[in-house]
């Protein structure tokens, strides 16, 4: 499950980079959270019941963590190749499996930070400085969405926190880009977001919430660590980005540090609270 949701998020984020010209970065993560939402409402139908106090204010911050990982990353992407965005995203399961993991090893953080230096190449400035932050602030939501996840998943039956995330997430993107995003929709672009949606978020969120309901926060981490190396190659096919020696240097040392911080991690599946 793990493995094909990394396969849907580079593909959706290609489709997604068609987009950012008519729509823009915020407009965009815009318009395919409002379609997740508006396709879970419906599928899974979600009741106060279902929830306890505490696992709906999770449920909901949770929502709010996705719409932040959504928003910085896409502004992220706007301003650097796939590949180094998702690297730089990396950084967020990385840190968790660090945390998390077993051994305390740590060569890992330092050849994830050489990855980095690779991939930025601070002396020649040529980085753009912006889209490296919105890349970082994306790790540190992506990191507590992995987190959060895991907690709310063994809180809430089935796939309902989701059908509740998502509306959070959509919200909290309509209160930053919904009122200058509205008036640029035409059918085209609101069917294409339609499809969007399908590919980013709704079967990866699904599939990522699934898996970590039956790892261990580290193991997911660790499997995660394959998406920059997918995201690079989906890059230079589909949005023909060509990276250099030392970005591919870079996005190397960053799945090398994320495959060894943490080589274990089976979990058993927690029952559910009713």
């Amino acid at each position: 499950m793990a493995v094909a949701s990394m396969l849907c998020v580079p593909v959706g984020l290609a489709v997604a980079v068609t987009l950012l010209d008519d729509l823009g970065a915020a407009g965009t993560t815009w318009l395919r959270l409002v379609w997740g939402a508006v396709i879970l409402l419906v599928l899974v139908r979600p009741r106060r019941s279902d929830f306890s106090p505490s696992a709906f204010r999770a449920t909901a911050l949770l929502g709010v963590v996705t719409s932040g990982t959504a928003l910085f990353f896409m502004a992220a992407i706007e301003r650097l190749p796939l590949g180094a965005a998702s690297a730089l995203e990396f950084l967020g399961p990385l840190g968790v499996a660090l945390w998390r993991g077993s051994g305390g090893v740590k060569i890992w953080p330092i050849i994830a930070a050489a990855g980095v230096v690779c991939l930025t190449k601070p002396w020649t400035g040529e980085a753009d400085a912006l889209g490296v932050a919105f890349a970082l602030a994306a790790a540190v939501c992506w990191g507590v969405y992995i987190v959060l996840t895991q907690h709310v998943g063994d809180e809430v039956a089935g796939l309902k926190a989701l059908a509740v995330m998502m509306p959070v997430a959509a919200l909290v993107a309509t209160v930053i880009a919904g009122p200058s995003t509205v008036g640029r929709l035409s059918p085209d672009l609101v069917l294409v977001g339609l499809g969007l949606a399908f590919l980013l978020p709704v079967v990866p969120v699904t599939l990522e919430f699934l898996a970590l309901r039956r790892l261990t926060a580290a193991a997911f981490g660790t499997l995660m660590s394959l998406q920059p190396a997918i995201a690079l190659l989906i890059g230079f096919v589909l949005l023909s980005q060509k990276p250099d020696a030392l970005a591919i240097v870079g996005i190397a040392c960053v799945v090398v540090a994320g495959i060894g911080a943490e080589r274990n991690g089976g979990r058993e599946v927690v029952p559910t609270a009713a």
